[in-house]
């Protein structure tokens, strides 16, 4: 029923991911969302982060942060990391996530992507047809409407743990 909201996998962390097992698999772009994906909502960037992006920049990755925040949040993290950055992406549309491989120069097929939230980064993902990893979120204090969110959330992703179990029995 909510099939195009499910990721296509889910992971504890950003930071926990097996990256060089994509790139060895084809993938040669990652998209990030920013907010309790790689920070904490309204965080600056961390030594952490700045360690991930450096990594994956020497596997071959080009990376692109996405998110539907302003400017002035967007471009210092993506500064930081020195990557490409997509702001006011227009989540859960594929346009931004569209506008964030033509900059990397990937496709659909050789393109992750990586957020914390269904409605928005994981639908969007699989609208733009691009693999999406679903991780969880890093802080537990958020605003108000992502909090509801949340809530809907845990329907949709009893679903998905649900087939995700069956497939593997």
């Amino acid at each position: 029923m909510f099939q195009n909201l499910y990721p296509d996998e889910d992971a504890d962390s950003a930071y926990e991911i097996d990256y060089q097992s994509y790139y060895d698999k084809g993938y040669r772009g990652i998209l990030f969302d920013v907010d309790n994906t790689l920070v904490e909502h309204d965080q600056p960037v961390t030594l952490v982060a700045i360690a991930l992006f450096q990594q994956l920049n020497e596997m071959g990755f080009k990376t692109c942060i996405i998110s539907n925040n302003k400017d002035e949040r967007v471009k210092p993290l993506a500064d930081a990391l020195e990557s490409d950055y997509v702001y006011k992406a227009g989540k859960p549309s594929a346009r931004g996530y569209n506008q964030g491989m033509e900059q990397m120069g990937t496709t659909p097929a050789t393109t992750l992507f990586v957020g914390d939230q269904i409605f928005t980064d994981i639908w969007g993902a699989n609208r733009a047809n691009i693999h999406s990893i679903l991780v969880k979120q890093i802080a537990r204090h958020e605003e108000i409407q992502i909090v509801l969110k949340r809530f809907l959330e845990k329907i949709v992703l009893k679903g998905y743990y649900r087939k995700k179990e069956s497939l593997i029995d």
